[in-house]
């Protein structure tokens, strides 16, 4: 399908997208918080994790479908095909790097989809708790 709507429209509309703070990643803030849990924002560590849990050395990403290529929501634009496949590709390429960097530095890394954590906030946040809590027994 064409896009409808005009260049400046669309670059308007891609600006508000937002790439931190989105809705999914305050669900999940505030799901840990329930749970006990606190957590950091840093962005120090490869790839930016969205929240780090630095005593357990846990990094947490919540990638968007559409951005990282979920295999069940992504649908890739037909319009600018090949320009969409290459960002969406190259995206998963550098998760996939950033993964392999933070486990090779001793951090458990964690991607949740943004479909995961708008269905059930609270699987997500016991997730993440139960692998806290493991890897905290563990150096104990």
């Amino acid at each position: 399908m064409a896009d409808d709507r005009s260049p400046a429209s669309r670059s308007e509309t891609m600006r508000q997208v937002r790439s931190r703070d989105t809705s999914c990643e305050l669900l999940l803030r505030s799901a840990l918080h329930q749970r006990g849990l606190r957590y950091s924002l840093r962005k120090s560590l490869p790839g930016s994790p969205d929240i780090v849990l630095v005593k357990s050395r846990i990094a947490v990403f919540v990638d968007g479908c559409f951005w990282h290529g979920c295999p069940d929501h992504c649908r890739r634009p037909a319009s600018n095909a090949a320009y969409w496949n290459r960002k969406i590709d190259r995206n998963m390429s550098r998760d996939q790097r950033v993964n392999k960097e933070l486990k090779s530095a001793g951090w458990r890394v964690v991607r949740l989809w943004e479909h995961e954590i708008a269905e059930c906030p609270a699987r997500c946040a016991s997730l993440i708790h139960r692998i806290a809590k493991s890897r905290l027994a563990a150096t104990t």
